[in-house]
C-alpha cells in the first residue's frame, strides 16, 4: 500500500503568492469593472534586451538544422557559460573555478534542492522575514518540526529576526546551528548586508562547521560599490558557503528560466572531506536534472557579454526608477519606508498598527493596488508590506497616484 510523505502536512496553510492571487480574484469577481495595479509578486515586465533576443533566435535557428542541432548538453551546464560566469565573478575580485559553477533553471529550485546535501537532523536557521522556499523546502524533509500557529513559527527552526532595530540584518545565532539561509539584497526587506556583517556569519560558520546558503539573486541591483555582491568577497567563505543566483531578475529570465549555484571544492562541514560536498552536488544535478535548456543557456551567455550586461543594467535602472517613485510617494504620505535603494523591493511599515493582511486589504479595496503582506515572509514581517518595483513605469505611476489620492490613513 502506497503512503504519502506526511511532512507535507506540516506546511503552513496557503502558500503566500497563491493566497494573494486568490484574494485578488475574489476582489475582481466582486468588482468586475475595476483595474488592479499589481505591485505584489516580483515578476519582471520589460522585454528581453536585444542582445539576448538575438542569441535566443540564433540558437533556435541552429536547432532547426540537423547539421547544427544539439541534444543533451554538458550535465553541469554549458562549459562556455560556466567560464563566462567565472570571468564575471573574477572582474569583481572573486576567484573561482569554472567547474564550481552549476547551471540550473533558477535560484528557487537550487534553494530548495541544495538542502538535500545535508543531514535531516541538522538545525536550520533562517532570516526572518525570508523568502518562503527556504522554510517550506525544509518543512517537507522533516527538519522544521511542528508549526506553532500562534507564534507563526516552526518549533525546530531557528529564526533570526531582521527588524528595524538591527537595520533588517540579523544577529548571529545564540545557539549552534548547522545550516544558515541568508539573502542579500534581501527579499523582502530590500536590505543589503555589509562586508563586516557577512564576515561575522562566515566566522561563525567556520567555528561551528556550519554551512551558509547565500541567495544573491538580486545582487545586480546593488548600486553602492562598497557593498558585497557575492559571499565569496568575504574571507573564508569558500570553506563554508554555497551561493545561488539567477538571471531571472537582472536579465528578465523569469519565464526563460536560468540560474546557477556555486559549490566550492574547499567547502566542508562537520563530517565531510574537502571536495566531497562539491562531488555530491554534481551527483545530485546529473541524477535528478538533465540540464537547463540549450536555448536559455545561449541567452545567459549573451547576457554576460559587455553589451548584454549594459542592456540589462539599463533595464535594472528602469526598475529602480520605479522603486524611487514608490518610495518617495509613500514617504510623502508620512509612511515609514525602507529598501528600494539597492534592491527592487520597498518595505513599508503599516500605519496605525494594522496587520500586514489588514493593510493589504486596505490598499486593495481603497486604492486597487496589489502588494505582498510582510507576514507571509515570517513572523518578523508582521506589520509590514512589500511593494515590488517590477512593472511598466506608466502602470506604477498610476498605482502610486491611486495610493496618494485614495489611501485613508486616519
Amino acid at each position: 500500500m502506497a503512503t504519502i510523505q506526511t511532512d507535507y502536512r506540516a506546511l503552513a496553510a496557503g502558500y503566500l503568492f497563491p493566497e494573494i492571487s486568490r484574494r485578488a480574484a475574489t476582489f475582481l469577481q466582486e468588482h468586475p469593472n475595476t483595474h488592479l495595479y499589481r505591485l505584489g509578486i516580483g515578476n519582471t515586465t520589460e522585454a528581453l534586451s536585444p542582445t539576448i533576443v538575438e542569441a535566443l533566435h540564433h540558437k533556435v535557428d541552429l536547432l532547426s538544422d540537423r547539421d547544427t542541432y544539439t541534444g543533451y548538453g554538458d550535465e553541469q551546464g554549458d562549459t562556455a557559460l560556466r567560464v563566462a560566469l567565472q570571468q564575471f565573478y573574477h572582474k569583481r575580485g572573486v576567484t573561482l573555478e569554472a567547474d564550481e559553477f552549476f547551471i540550473s533553471d533558477g535560484a528557487k529550485s537550487d534553494a530548495a534542492h541544495v538542502q538535500s546535501l545535508f543531514g535531516t537532523s541538522d538545525v536550520v536557521a533562517v532570516q526572518d522575514p525570508a523568502y518562503p522556499v527556504y522554510v517550506d523546502s525544509n518543512v517537507v524533509v522533516g527538519r522544521a518540526g511542528t508549526y506553532e500557529k500562534k507564534e507563526g513559527k516552526y518549533n525546530k527552526l531557528v529564526y533570526l529576526p531582521a527588524t528595524e532595530e538591527n537595520d533588517f540584518f540579523p544577529e548571529l545565532p545564540k545557539e549552534k546551528v548547522d545550516i544558515i539561509y541568508l539573502c542579500s539584497p534581501n527579499n523582502p526587506t530590500g536590505a543589503v548586508a555589509t562586508h563586516e556583517q557577512l564576515q561575522q556569519f562566515v566566522d561563525y560558520a567556520k567555528r561551528h562547521k556550519a554551512v551558509i546558503i547565500f541567495d544573491a539573486a538580486y545582487s545586480e541591483f546593488i548600486s553602492d560599490d562598497t557593498l558585497p555582491r557575492s559571499i565569496y568577497e568575504i574571507e573564508g567563505a569558500k570553506e563554508c558557503a554555497i551561493e545561488i543566483n539567477s538571471f531571472s531578475k537582472f536579465a528578465g529570465f523569469t519565464g526563460v528560466r536560468l540560474g546557477w549555484s556555486i559549490v566550492p571544492k574547499h567547502l566542508v562541514v562537520e563530517n565531510s572531506e574537502v571536495g566531497e560536498i562539491h562531488t555530491m552536488w554534481f551527483r545530485h544535478q546529473v541524477t535528478f536534472f538533465n540540464g537547463a535548456s540549450n536555448i536559455s543557456q545561449a541567452g545567459g551567455l549573451a547576457a554576460l557579454t559587455d553589451q548584454g550586461l549594459q542592456e540589462s543594467h539599463e533595464i535594472i535602472a528602469y526598475y529602480m526608477e520605479n522603486a524611487t517613485m514608490i518610495k518617495e510617494a509613500l514617504e510623502s504620505l508620512g509612511l515609514t519606508v525602507y529598501g528600494g535603494t539597492n534592491a527592487p523591493y520597498v518595505w513599508v511599515k503599516t500605519p496605525n498598527n494594522l496587520t500586514s493582511w489588514e493593510f493589504f486589504d486596505q490598499l486593495l479595496h481603497q486604492c486597487h493596488v496589489l502588494v505582498t503582506p510582510g507576514s507571509g515572509f515570517g513572523s518578523s514581517g508582521e506589520h509590514y508590506i512589500r511593494i515590488s518595483a517590477f512593472g511598466h513605469k506608466e502602470q506604477v505611476a498610476l498605482a502610486v497616484q491611486s495610493i496618494t489620492e485614495n489611501l485613508q490613513l486616519n
